[in-house]
C-alpha cells in the first residue's frame, strides 16, 4: 500500500482532550511493564499532545520506552507484537530505530491508537517539550490552534505536517514555529544537582518506569 493509500486510509484526525487518556496510558504501560518485563525497561513516558490537559490533539496515545543496553532487540519485537503491536522499522528513528503501532486495522482506525516509540536510555526532547506545555498554558493554547491549521491543510499528507513552516512554506518543524514566532524557548538544560530544567521551569527527573 503506498503512502497516499495509507493517509487516506488513516487520515490526521484531531480531537479536544479526552480525560480517558491518561488512564488508558496507565493500562497500556502496565501491559507493556508485564510483556517486556522491567528488568529492561529503564522509563516510560507518556509523551505528546494526549498527555496534555486541554491540549487539542490526535486521538493516539504516543508513549516513549527506554530500554536497556542489554535488551535485545530483535527478541523484543515478537514480544511486543504479542500484546497487540505492529512493528515498524524507523531507520530515520534514534537507535535502536523501533516503533511500534497499535489500534491500526486494513479497515482503518479501531479501539484506543497507540504509537510506541522504542530507544535506548538518552536525554531525550520529548518530555522536556510535555512538561514546557503542562507548565505554559498559553503556549499549549498556541500549539494547539497551530495544530488545528496543520490539519485543516494536511488531514491527508502526515508528512506535510511536519514539514510545513508557516508563512513562507518552508521546511520546518511546529516546535521551531513556537520557538520563532513566539519566542518560545524550551531546551533543556542540565543543572549541577541532577534536576533536569525546562528554561524556566526546573523539572525533576523522572522516576524509573513510573511517569
Amino acid at each position: 500500500m503506498s503512502n497516499e493509500e495509507l493517509w487516506q486510509l488513516f487520515p490526521i484526525i484531531l480531537s479536544p482532550h479526552n480525560p480517558e487518556w491518561p488512564g488508558r496510558y496507565k493500562t497500556e504501560k502496565e501491559l507493556l511493564i508485564k510483556t517486556i518485563g522491567a528488568e529492561n525497561i529503564v522509563r516510560i513516558n507518556h509523551i505528546g499532545s494526549t498527555a496534555v490537559p486541554g491540549l487539542t490533539a490526535k486521538p493516539t496515545i504516543d508513549i516513549l520506552l527506554e530500554i536497556q543496553q542489554k535488551t535485545d532487540p530483535v527478541r523484543l519485537i515478537p514480544t511486543i507484537e504479542s500484546a497487540g503491536y505492529i512493528y515498524c522499522h524507523k531507520p530515520d528513528n534514534p537507535p535502536p530505530h523501533m516503533m511500534f503501532m497499535k489500534g491500526y486495522t486494513p479497515e482503518g482506525f479501531k479501539d484506543q491508537a497507540f504509537h510506541l516509540h522504542i530507544r535506548y536510555s538518552g536525554d531525550w526532547d520529548e518530555p522536556y517539550f510535555r512538561d514546557y506545555l503542562l507548565a505554559h498554558p498559553d503556549t499549549a493554547k498556541v500549539y494547539g490552534e497551530l495544530k488545528v491549521k496543520l490539519q485543516k491543510l494536511y488531514e491527508h499528507d502526515r508528512d506535510g505536517k511536519n514539514r510545513f513552516h508557516p508563512g513562507d512554506n518552508k521546511p520546518g518543524k511546529r516546535t521551531d514555529y513556537l520557538s520563532h514566532k513566539h519566542g518560545i524557548n524550551y531546551e533543556k538544560q542540565r543543572g549541577h544537582t541532577g534536576w533536569l530544567r525546562v528554561h524556566p521551569l526546573h523539572l525533576k527527573n523522572n522516576d524509573t518506569t513510573t511517569s
